[in-house]
């Protein structure tokens, strides 16, 4: 035979294919992109750039310790492992659903060994016969009407938003441990402050002992100063859970258990704040990864249509094989041995009562679900940029009123210790001064700590950069 089985089909199927009309899905849906953000002007229109390369964009905030644990924590989060090995199972359907577009061939050896019955021959008697084969088979499904082919790009539109979803969680862990990494150092400051607060009002309770001795005071104000300071001691054990709950926090997000790790305390750590440039928010839809996810499984779901649409059409499968067969090995593999066959099969269903159109009706909502998906992850990501903008914008301005809050808290302050000292007034005025210069300094340290969160959150929101 001069023409092999893969030849055939090869022929069969280019046949097949110009005679064919080939159905292609209907148009992705888009979403509309305002031109420009409400909190800040002069933003240029965004066009999707998902496949950027991320930078690393922790280091902005110029932490060695941060980026050690942002290190520790590509290697070792579960959630980001998790969606790695999603991603190469993704990877893995991809190629598999490739593998449908060629033809599968086999091959084999045969041997049988059988008697004949002596009642069925002209001898009357029993006959055994010993029978070699050499099988080549070959089958293919002709992708006539395109569905192996869209099957392909639907798996791999799926294996990009699998990519996109690794890249969300990497996102998202980062960003909490950011997050949870400078509460920390905010804690830290915060127990150091009250520290010194502690020391100030020891004093203080000296100053009143000494003059409760002297028989100025009543005892009343020492039990004042001492209740004040007690105040602050349990301030400070509060702190130091709410810093035990972070570092545990921490931990799991770098894949450890909280009795194995623990940071050191670091007060004067200073915190950067990195410039914010406001004339780039095409960032938005470029980079991030949880938009670019939804719009690849809209575009899926719309290949799926097209695939559910063929279904009215008939299907078509090609047979072949060829092979050696003999009773006698060593001649097993000669001309007058040859096999072969050659062979097709066309289907259609003519009634599958209503099968079909439910099932295309199923993915069409599908479709319809994740069209509005894409647009509220959209609409979602504007509204998270324009609330960190409007954030950094009302924080700039609150810290700046506070910080004069506290300037004038610490005036009130030294006047009261002055006229006490004086014995002017009693040592409530003190104690209530006091109380309010601590309360400022405090809403002070946190006002800055959200300003570094307000960042955070809004890098999230852009992508994970705005470089």
């Amino acid at each position: 035979m001069r023409y092999s089985i893969l030849s055939i089909l090869l022929v069969t199927n280019a046949f097949l294919v110009g005679c064919a009309q080939q159905n292609t899905p209907s148009v992705p849906t888009t979403v509309a992109i305002p031109q420009a953000y409400h909190e800040e002007g002069n933003w240029k229109k965004a066009t999707p750039n998902d496949n950027a390369v991320r930078d690393a964009w922790w280091k902005m905030y110029h932490d060695a310790e941060l980026n050690t644990l942002m290190e520790a924590l590509s290697r070792f989060n579960p959630s980001i492992s998790k969606y790695e090995a999603l991603y190469k199972q993704a990877l893995a359907v991809v190629e598999s659903s490739q593998a449908s577009l060629f033809p599968t061939l086999s091959v084999g050896a045969d041997i049988s060994r059988s008697q004949t019955s002596a009642g069925v021959n002209s001898t009357n008697k029993q006959k055994r016969s010993t029978d070699y084969k050499l099988p080549l088979q070959a089958s293919w499904t002709p992708d006539i009407w395109g569905d192996t082919r869209h099957l392909v790009d639907a798996y791999s539109l799926s294996a990009e938003a699998s990519l996109n979803d690794l890249e969300a969680a990497k996102l998202s862990a980062q960003t909490l441990l950011a997050q949870n990494y400078f509460q920390l150092r905010n804690v830290d400051a915060q127990e150091a402050f009250l520290h010194q607060t502690l020391e100030a009002y020891e004093k203080s309770l000296k100053i009143t002992q000494n003059q409760y001795n002297a028989g100025i005071i009543t005892k009343k104000d020492v039990i004042t100063a001492q209740a004040q300071m007690k105040s602050v001691e349990a301030q400070k054990i509060d702190l130091h859970a709410q810093r035990q709950q972070l570092e545990h926090a921490i931990a799991t997000l770098i894949g450890k258990t909280p009795s194995e790790f623990s940071i050191q305390a670091n007060p004067k750590l200073p915190i950067v704040l990195p410039d914010i440039p406001y004339s780039l928010p095409s960032e938005l839809l470029e980079r991030r990864p949880d938009i670019a996810a939804a719009e690849r499984r809209m575009k899926q779901t719309n290949i799926q249509v097209g695939i559910a649409q063929d279904a009215w059409f008939p299907t078509f499968n090609l047979t072949a094989s060829s092979g050696y067969e003999s009773n006698v090995l060593s001649s097993l593999i000669s001309k007058p041995n040859l096999i072969w066959a050659v062979g097709g099969a066309l289907s259609e269903t003519i009634f599958d009562a209503g099968l079909r159109e439910a099932n295309l009706k199923q993915i069409q909502s599908t479709y319809e679900a994740n069209i509005a998906t894409y647009r509220q992850s959209v609409l979602t990501a504007f509204q998270q940029v324009e609330d960190a903008l409007a954030t950094l914008e009302t924080l700039s301005r609150e810290v700046k009123v506070q910080q004069e809050a506290v300037d004038l808290a610490q005036q009130v302050f030294d006047f009261n210790m002055y006229q006490y000292r004086q014995g002017i007034v009693n040592y409530t005025s003190v104690v209530v001064a006091q109380t309010s210069l601590l309360n400022n300094q405090i809403t002070v340290l946190n006002l800055q700590n959200r300003q570094v969160l307000a960042t955070i959150s809004l890098i999230s929101a852009l992508g994970g950069n705005f470089q």
